[in-house]
């Protein structure tokens, strides 16, 4: 009975010190990490932010009703200064002049201005590559918009596949290069190249609304709250509405690669995706903010724009303060 007992007490010694162990190791490692690991900073790259006077093309591929693409012209139109200022606030226009934040800051001899206006729009309603596309089709579909001055930006309805839509990302931007025959003639023509920059946005509704429309669906992980009334009272594209002015927002301050981002430029944190999952004061996960409500239609958003539309953009990263900022 002793030796059983006596066994038992060097059992249990033995796994005290092997705890001990384990944990002095792992605080070890811990602390070693914390040692090493460096802070990824927000910086600035040194590259060119887009400058002057762009025209964004929109491409729509796929079907989508009149009223859905009036939702994304009319919040186009809303960026533009030019465009008569809404008697509501805060504002699309209010939202997007935080932006110029980054051209006081970047390295240019003289500050530039940024002026958006909507361009052309080209329907793509036959699926002319198909109903599931590469992003090599992506910067085909790009493209047919103008290359000067431009962002074209290419719109997937909610019955197209994305390669990587969903599963790793909802909507992208990037620059491709194009080149023109200029002259008159054989003997004086020249190959004339640009690069001009490109987003795109799948319609998430059908495949996968928790993940690319949210806060206006339940979300597919993470703390569980009821989904709010979207503003156009259109899940896919107030979630659109999202990511596309995200992206915007990303592809004027980081538009070839090497302007102001955080973290590794093959998956950059940029002005807006620096602030995951914020739309107004007291955002925390699962909760998007303080938002304002509609008394009428109990839809949630933050910024009004022309047309009576209402919207819900994301905080964009002040790059002055390191801090997110929300328009409510």
């Amino acid at each position: 009975m002793a030796s059983f007992a006596s066994s038992c007490l060097l059992l249990q010694l033995v796994l005290l010190i092997s705890l001990l162990h384990f944990g002095s190791a792992a605080r070890s490692l811990a602390e070693t990490s914390d040692q090493t690991q460096q802070p990824m900073l927000f910086q600035y790259h040194n590259g060119p932010l887009l400058t002057g006077k762009i025209s964004i093309n929109l491409i729509w591929y796929g079907k989508f009703k009149p009223s859905q693409r009036a939702i994304v012209s009319d919040f186009i139109t809303s960026l533009s200064t030019s465009s008569p200022p809404s008697k509501n606030q805060p504002s699309v226009a209010t939202w997007w002049k935080s932006i110029e934040k980054y051209y006081h800051l970047s390295n240019a001899k003289k500050t530039s201005s940024l002026s958006l206006s909507l361009g052309t729009q080209i329907l793509d309603e036959s699926y002319s590559m198909g109903k599931s596309l590469s992003q090599t089709h992506i910067k085909r579909l790009a493209g047919k918009g103008g290359q000067s001055n431009a962002i074209n930006v290419v719109l997937t309805s909610s019955d197209v596949l994305i390669d990587g839509f969903c599963s790793s990302k909802c909507g992208t931007h990037g620059s491709s290069t194009s080149s023109l025959i200029r002259g008159k003639s054989s003997k004086f023509a020249y190959i004339w190249s640009s690069k001009f920059a490109y987003v795109w946005v799948g319609n998430s509704e059908t495949q996968c609304p928790g993940q690319c429309a949210w806060p206006f669906h339940q979300p597919i992980y993470g703390p569980q709250s009821p989904p709010l009334v979207a503003p156009n009272n259109d899940v896919g594209l107030d979630g659109m509405i999202i990511n596309l002015a995200s992206l915007l927002a990303g592809t004027v301050t980081n538009p070839f690669g090497n302007g102001f981002y955080q973290g590794p430029k093959e998956a950059p944190l940029e002005a807006a995706s620096a602030c995951p999952g914020v739309y107004g004061k007291g955002a925390y996960p699962g909760y998007a903010g303080d938002l304002l409500v509609d008394a009428t239609t109990g839809a949630s958003y933050n910024a009004n724009g022309l047309n009576g539309k209402k919207y819900l953009l994301p905080a964009l990263f002040d790059p002055s303060t390191s801090t997110c900022s929300t328009l409510v």
